[in-house]
């Protein structure tokens, strides 16, 4: 019989397994699994490549209609599930024989939340719900979930603004988030299921859809790709904490390992952009004439949002990396 390094285990478990999986060797670090919800998306997907580089193995769960143009670079190195998040069969289908979770499904936008919050509830916190008991009764290590920084706070009374600020979001999808948050430190106290949430600012960067309503950096560059104007909600002071996404993606995946004293953290830049000061610093990176649009600005903009990042830099060592000016110089060579 053929011998193998220490450092190398051949893989058996009562569970199914990856497609040829019998056939491989992996590192023992491959004996971690990760599920990731909603890895077909723009943070999901970026994680997903990110836990590769790291030696897990991982599934994605998604839905059936999502374009895998995200993940087909890594479409032979992970397993995919497609289902519906509102279904608990399919929940359960793809929580079984994992490790960890991580919690990326979102199923409305800011924007549009506030329509239907009936809609979203049932989709996002009862689904949610079901994902817990499940998660419990299958033993799961932790679940990292992807809260919002940019909605769950509200008007924020300063800035930069900490992780213990009151909460007072203006929007359903903010409070939502908020919801989920208080049933993941619930289901720690009472089921002991161990969890950490990232209160993530304004994500940007490859793989974000120009075509969306949400994400202003990609949907500016999208428009000035196809030299259309920019329409801007007031008059562009509205103050955004704009973070690469590759910056975050290292401290999402040592979150599966490291013991925190907190369980919320913000994650951002920590700096302060106004519209303007991105609608200018976009024509400066792409060279191109950039024709804006000011509109009545709405009700349901927080004029400014900055995050106090102090706690995930001394208990994570989050540093981010890529100033804005290279972040977008990265994006619009992606887009073009």
């Amino acid at each position: 019989m053929q011998s193998y390094p220490k450092s190398f285990f051949l893989i058996k478990t009562d569970y199914p397994l990856f497609p040829g999986e019998e056939m491989k060797r992996y590192p023992l670090k491959r004996q971690k699994r990760c599920l990731v919800l909603g890895g077909g998306g723009f943070i999901g997907s970026h994680i997903v490549d990110g836990l590769l580089e790291s030696g897990y193995r991982v599934r994605i769960f998604d839905k059936a209609d999502r374009d895998t143009q995200n993940i087909n670079n890594v479409i032979n190195d992970i397993e995919l599930v497609e289902g519906d998040f509102t279904n608990e069969t399919d929940l359960a289908r793809a929580v079984k024989g994992m490790d960890y979770i991580f919690h990326f499904i979102g199923t409305t936008l800011p924007k549009t939340s506030t329509d239907n919050p009936v809609y979203d509830v049932e989709s996002n916190v009862v689904s949610t719900l079901k994902l817990l008991d499940i998660s419990s009764k299958e033993k799961i290590k932790k679940i990292i979930f992807s809260s919002s920084g940019g909605t769950i706070y509200g008007i924020p009374r300063l800035t930069p603004v900490p992780e213990d600020h009151p909460t007072n979001p203006t929007c359903s999808y903010g409070i939502s988030k908020l919801m989920i948050e208080k049933y993941l430190e619930l289901y720690h106290l009472t089921r002991g299921l161990d969890y950490v949430c990232f209160r993530i600012s304004n994500p940007y960067g490859e793989r974000q859809n120009p075509q969306s309503i949400q994400g202003a950096l990609a949907v500016f560059l999208g428009l000035v790709k196809e030299k259309k104007p920019v329409t801007i909600w007031g008059n562009g002071d509205i103050t955004r904490d704009y973070i690469y996404i590759k910056d975050i993606v290292s401290v999402l995946i040592e979150a599966i390992q490291t013991k925190t004293r907190a369980k919320v953290f913000n994650l951002g830049s920590g700096i302060g952009t106004t519209l303007n000061e991105l609608i200018e610093l976009i024509r400066e990176v792409t060279q191109q004439k950039v024709k804006v649009f000011y509109s009545e600005g709405r009700p349901i903009d927080v004029r400014i949002n900055v995050l106090d990042i102090t706690r995930v830099q001394e208990e994570f060592g989050f540093i981010p990396q890529t100033s804005l000016r290279e972040g977008i110089k990265k994006t619009w060579e992606w887009l073009n």
